[in-house]
Protein backbone atom coordinates (compact mmCIF):
# COMPACT_ATOMS: atom_id res chain seq x y z
CA UNK A 1 0.00 0.00 0.00
CA UNK A 2 1.09 3.52 -0.62
CA UNK A 3 -0.09 5.27 2.54
CA UNK A 4 -3.80 4.67 1.85
CA UNK A 5 -6.04 3.03 4.38
CA UNK A 6 -7.67 -0.21 3.34
CA UNK A 7 -11.46 -0.16 3.22
CA UNK A 8 -13.05 -3.49 3.89
CA UNK A 9 -16.69 -4.30 3.39
CA UNK A 10 -19.13 -6.80 4.81
CA UNK A 11 -22.75 -7.24 3.84
CA UNK A 12 -24.91 -6.46 6.89
CA UNK A 13 -27.12 -9.45 6.11
CA UNK A 14 -24.20 -11.58 7.38
CA UNK A 15 -24.21 -9.86 10.79
CA UNK A 16 -26.36 -10.70 13.84
CA UNK A 17 -29.74 -8.99 13.71
CA UNK A 18 -29.15 -7.09 16.99
CA UNK A 19 -26.06 -5.50 15.47
CA UNK A 20 -27.82 -4.67 12.19
CA UNK A 21 -30.58 -2.84 14.08
CA UNK A 22 -27.96 -0.77 15.92
CA UNK A 23 -26.14 0.01 12.68
CA UNK A 24 -29.37 0.90 10.91
CA UNK A 25 -30.25 3.28 13.75
CA UNK A 26 -27.03 5.30 13.27
CA UNK A 27 -27.60 8.80 11.97
CA UNK A 28 -25.05 10.43 9.69
CA UNK A 29 -21.96 11.26 11.74
CA UNK A 30 -22.93 9.03 14.70
CA UNK A 31 -20.61 6.21 15.70
CA UNK A 32 -21.09 2.73 17.12
CA UNK A 33 -17.97 1.62 19.02
CA UNK A 34 -17.32 -2.13 19.17
CA UNK A 35 -15.45 -3.27 22.25
CA UNK A 36 -13.77 -6.39 23.59
CA UNK A 37 -13.45 -6.58 27.37
CA UNK A 38 -14.24 -2.87 27.52
CA UNK A 39 -11.51 -1.84 25.07
CA UNK A 40 -12.49 -0.31 21.70
CA UNK A 41 -11.62 -2.53 18.72
CA UNK A 42 -13.58 -0.89 15.89
CA UNK A 43 -15.92 1.96 15.08
CA UNK A 44 -18.85 1.91 12.70
CA UNK A 45 -19.95 5.32 11.47
CA UNK A 46 -23.37 6.28 10.17
CA UNK A 47 -23.33 7.40 6.55
CA UNK A 48 -25.80 8.79 4.07
CA UNK A 49 -28.90 10.82 4.61
CA UNK A 50 -31.51 9.67 7.09
CA UNK A 51 -34.87 9.41 5.31
CA UNK A 52 -37.38 12.03 6.32
CA UNK A 53 -40.76 10.92 7.61
CA UNK A 54 -43.45 11.15 4.95
CA UNK A 55 -45.58 13.36 7.21
CA UNK A 56 -44.92 15.95 9.85
CA UNK A 57 -48.26 15.90 11.71
CA UNK A 58 -48.88 12.71 13.66
CA UNK A 59 -51.28 14.08 16.27
CA UNK A 60 -54.30 12.26 14.85
CA UNK A 61 -52.75 8.75 14.71
CA UNK A 62 -50.76 6.32 16.82
CA UNK A 63 -47.34 6.00 15.20
CA UNK A 64 -45.86 2.51 15.34
CA UNK A 65 -42.14 2.30 14.53
CA UNK A 66 -41.07 -1.22 13.54
CA UNK A 67 -37.60 -2.38 14.50
CA UNK A 68 -38.19 -5.55 12.46
CA UNK A 69 -37.24 -5.92 8.84
CA UNK A 70 -40.64 -5.91 7.19
CA UNK A 71 -41.36 -5.69 3.50
CA UNK A 72 -43.55 -2.83 2.35
CA UNK A 73 -46.42 -5.30 1.89
CA UNK A 74 -46.00 -6.69 5.43
CA UNK A 75 -45.92 -3.16 6.88
CA UNK A 76 -48.99 -2.19 4.83
CA UNK A 77 -50.80 -5.34 5.99
CA UNK A 78 -50.04 -4.57 9.64
CA UNK A 79 -51.19 -0.99 9.14
CA UNK A 80 -54.40 -2.11 7.43
CA UNK A 81 -55.15 -4.61 10.22
CA UNK A 82 -54.61 -1.91 12.86
CA UNK A 83 -56.88 0.54 11.06
CA UNK A 84 -56.82 4.20 10.18
CA UNK A 85 -55.97 5.29 13.73
CA UNK A 86 -52.46 3.86 13.25
CA UNK A 87 -49.51 4.65 11.03
CA UNK A 88 -46.87 1.92 10.77
CA UNK A 89 -43.39 3.10 9.75
CA UNK A 90 -39.94 1.58 9.56
CA UNK A 91 -37.87 2.86 12.48
CA UNK A 92 -35.67 4.79 10.03
CA UNK A 93 -38.67 6.74 8.75
CA UNK A 94 -40.42 7.16 12.09
CA UNK A 95 -40.18 10.37 14.10
CA UNK A 96 -38.48 10.27 17.51
CA UNK A 97 -41.94 11.00 18.94
CA UNK A 98 -43.32 7.60 17.82
CA UNK A 99 -45.92 6.21 20.21
CA UNK A 100 -45.06 2.50 19.91
CA UNK A 101 -41.84 0.68 19.05
CA UNK A 102 -42.47 -2.87 17.79
CA UNK A 103 -39.36 -4.98 18.42
CA UNK A 104 -38.48 -8.65 17.91
CA UNK A 105 -36.79 -10.50 20.79
CA UNK A 106 -33.44 -8.70 21.14
CA UNK A 107 -30.88 -7.96 23.82
CA UNK A 108 -31.57 -5.63 26.76
CA UNK A 109 -28.76 -3.39 25.49
CA UNK A 110 -30.47 -2.99 22.13
CA UNK A 111 -33.78 -2.23 23.85
CA UNK A 112 -31.96 0.50 25.80
CA UNK A 113 -30.51 1.96 22.59
CA UNK A 114 -33.87 1.93 20.86
CA UNK A 115 -35.54 3.46 23.92
CA UNK A 116 -33.02 6.30 23.76
CA UNK A 117 -33.88 6.83 20.09
CA UNK A 118 -37.65 6.75 20.78
CA UNK A 119 -37.94 8.01 24.39
CA UNK A 120 -41.74 8.38 24.44
CA UNK A 121 -42.57 5.08 22.74
CA UNK A 122 -44.08 2.07 24.45
CA UNK A 123 -41.73 -0.79 23.61
CA UNK A 124 -43.67 -3.88 22.53
CA UNK A 125 -41.83 -7.17 21.98
CA UNK A 126 -43.37 -9.41 19.35
CA UNK A 127 -42.73 -12.84 17.96
CA UNK A 128 -44.51 -13.33 14.66
CA UNK A 129 -44.63 -15.88 11.85
CA UNK A 130 -46.37 -15.05 8.58
CA UNK A 131 -45.11 -17.22 5.72
CA UNK A 132 -47.38 -15.47 3.22
CA UNK A 133 -45.74 -12.10 3.93
CA UNK A 134 -42.26 -13.53 4.49
CA UNK A 135 -42.08 -12.52 8.16
CA UNK A 136 -40.38 -14.79 10.67
CA UNK A 137 -39.37 -13.54 14.09
CA UNK A 138 -39.25 -16.50 16.45
CA UNK A 139 -37.92 -16.06 19.92
CA UNK A 140 -37.61 -17.98 23.16
CA UNK A 141 -41.29 -17.77 24.12
CA UNK A 142 -42.50 -19.04 20.75
CA UNK A 143 -39.99 -21.90 20.93
CA UNK A 144 -41.25 -22.86 24.40
CA UNK A 145 -44.88 -22.73 23.27
CA UNK A 146 -44.05 -24.76 20.17
CA UNK A 147 -42.38 -27.34 22.45
CA UNK A 148 -45.63 -27.83 24.35
CA UNK A 149 -45.89 -25.09 26.97
CA UNK A 150 -49.45 -23.72 27.10
CA UNK A 151 -49.03 -20.42 28.89
CA UNK A 152 -46.28 -17.90 29.61
CA UNK A 153 -46.72 -15.73 32.69
CA UNK A 154 -44.72 -12.69 33.72
CA UNK A 155 -45.31 -11.64 37.29
CA UNK A 156 -44.08 -8.77 39.42
CA UNK A 157 -44.37 -10.79 42.63
CA UNK A 158 -45.54 -14.14 44.04
CA UNK A 159 -49.10 -13.02 44.93
CA UNK A 160 -49.54 -11.74 41.37
CA UNK A 161 -48.14 -15.04 40.02
CA UNK A 162 -50.70 -16.93 42.15
CA UNK A 163 -53.59 -14.91 40.66
CA UNK A 164 -52.26 -15.37 37.13
CA UNK A 165 -51.69 -19.08 37.62
CA UNK A 166 -55.18 -19.58 39.05
CA UNK A 167 -56.68 -17.69 36.10
CA UNK A 168 -54.62 -19.71 33.58
CA UNK A 169 -55.61 -23.02 35.18
CA UNK A 170 -59.29 -22.02 35.53
CA UNK A 171 -59.52 -20.74 31.94
CA UNK A 172 -57.66 -23.85 30.77
CA UNK A 173 -60.24 -26.09 32.44
CA UNK A 174 -63.08 -24.14 30.86
CA UNK A 175 -61.52 -24.40 27.41
CA UNK A 176 -61.13 -28.18 27.46
CA UNK A 177 -62.63 -29.60 24.32
CA UNK A 178 -62.08 -33.11 23.08
CA UNK A 179 -59.46 -33.83 25.73
CA UNK A 180 -57.12 -30.93 24.93
CA UNK A 181 -57.02 -27.34 26.11
CA UNK A 182 -57.12 -24.55 23.56
CA UNK A 183 -53.79 -22.73 23.55
CA UNK A 184 -53.76 -19.55 25.58
CA UNK A 185 -52.34 -16.37 24.12
CA UNK A 186 -49.78 -14.15 25.78
CA UNK A 187 -51.18 -10.73 26.56
CA UNK A 188 -50.57 -7.69 28.69
CA UNK A 189 -50.04 -8.31 32.36
CA UNK A 190 -52.50 -6.65 34.71
CA UNK A 191 -50.67 -4.89 37.52
CA UNK A 192 -53.16 -5.00 40.34
CA UNK A 193 -53.25 -5.63 44.02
Amino acid sequence: MTGERATRQIDVSLLPEDLVVLIDALRPGENLVLTRDGDPVATISGAGVRPEPPRSDYDDVTVVATAMKLSASARMSLSAELGSDYLVLDLHSAPATADVLLVPPVSPQLIGGLRAQFPKARVVLAEVEDAELGVSYHGPVRRLLDAGAETYLTSANVPHLARQLDHAVTVGRQQLTGGSAAPLEIGPVEQGG
